[in-house]
C-alpha cells in the first residue's frame, strides 16, 4: 500500500516520548525527576490533532511528572499516557482496542528497539530520521525530520492536511488541560489558553 493512501486511513496517533517527542536529552533533577525538552511545533501538531477528534496516545518506557504534564497540556487524556512501557504493543492494542480501532487506522511513531514490536502492528510506521537502523527497517516512513525537531509535526501535518483537517480556530474551545495556575492565569488576562 503506499504511504499516501496510509496517511488517509489514519484516526489516531500514539508517540513514544524520548527520541521522538524530544531529542532523546534528559536532564537528570535531584529529586529524580527527569526533565526533557519539548518541541513547540511538535506540540502544536498534537493538540490540533486532539483539537480535530483525534485520540493521541503516548507510550514511553520513561516515568515522569514532567511527561504527565506535558501530555496534558496536549491534551491527551490521562488514561492514554501509558508510562513504564517495557513492551510497548501491548499498550499499543490496548488503546487501539478502547476506541475501537483497527491496528492499520492508527500510526505509531518510534525511534528505538523497544518500539518494534509496537511499529510492526501499526498501519503507519514512523520514525524520525536520526532512529536507529532496526527502526528504519522496521518503518513505512522515516520523516525527514530529527526526534524532538518537527517528526511529529511532519507527520501530524500530513495526516491532517490529506484528511482536510489542517486548519487551526483560535476561537474554538482548547481540549487541553493545563495546571491550575496557568487556567487562573488565562482568566485573569481574558485569554484563551
Amino acid at each position: 500500500m503506499k504511504t499516501e493512501i496510509m496517511f488517509k486511513n489514519i484516526k489516531a496517533f500514539v508517540f513514544d516520548v524520548d527520541g521522538v517527542f524530544t531529542d532523546g536529552s534528559v536532564l537528570a533533577m535531584p529529586d529524580g525527576d527527569l526533565l526533557r525538552t519539548f518541541n513547540a511545533k511538535d506540540c502544536f501538531a498534537v493538540r490540533m490533532a486532539v483539537d480535530n477528534g483525534y485520540p493521541v496516545a503516548i507510550v514511553t518506557g520513561g516515568c515522569s511528572q514532567s511527561i504527565m504534564h506535558r501530555a496534558a497540556s496536549l491534551g491527551v487524556k490521562a488514561r492514554d499516557l501509558y508510562q513504564l512501557s517495557r513492551d510497548k504493543r501491548p499498550d499499543f492494542l490496548r488503546f487501539c482496542s478502547d476506541y475501537d480501532l483497527q491496528p492499520s487506522e492508527v500510526v505509531f511513531v518510534g525511534d528505538d528497539i523497544p518500539d518494534i514490536p509496537a511499529l510492526r502492528e501499526a498501519g503507519l510506521a514512523v520514525c524520525p530520521s536520526d532512529a536507529v537502523t532496526e527502526v528504519k527497517e522496521a518503518c513505512n516512513y522515516i520523516s525527514p525530520f530529527q526526534g524532538g525537531r518537527g517528526c511529529i509535526r511532519d507527520i501530524v501535518e500530513k495526516v491532517l492536511k490529506m484528511q482536510g483537517k489542517w486548519h487551526f480556530d483560535p476561537t474554538a474551545p482548547v481540549s487541553a488541560n493545563y495546571p491550575d495556575h496557568i487556567t487562573q492565569l488565562s482568566k485573569k488576562t481574558g485569554r484563551n489558553v
